[in-house]
């Protein structure tokens, strides 16, 4: 695959509207040729026969099953709280009247 320039890593920048020194410039164009040269190699290897998969092992649900158990009532759930109103938690307001 040809190497990425740094006109065109310039090009991209700009399209993603990001500001990018001369330095900068100079520093990733090398990389993302590396970096396009290495999706081409997987792509080189990746075969119609070869289903994509997410990952190498197969895997399986490790979760509990929802059991159904009492809860708090709201005076067990309020009786911790600095302030409540009205069987609520009390907050202080965060927001102001631009809602």
């Amino acid at each position: 695959m040809p190497e990425i320039t740094r006109d065109e890593v310039a090009h991209l920048a700009t399209l993603a509207r990001i500001d990018l020194s001369d330095a900068e410039l100079d520093h990733l164009a090398p990389q993302l040729s590396v970096i396009l040269d290495s999706v081409a190699s997987i792509s080189e290897v990746a075969s119609a026969d070869v289903p994509p998969t997410s990952h190498p092992l197969p895997l399986t649900n490790v979760f509990r099953e929802d059991v159904v158990v009492p809860g708090l009532t709201a005076e067990q759930a309020l009786a911790g709280a600095p302030e409540s109103e009205q069987q609520r938690f009390s907050v202080p307001r965060i927001l102001g009247d631009e809602q």
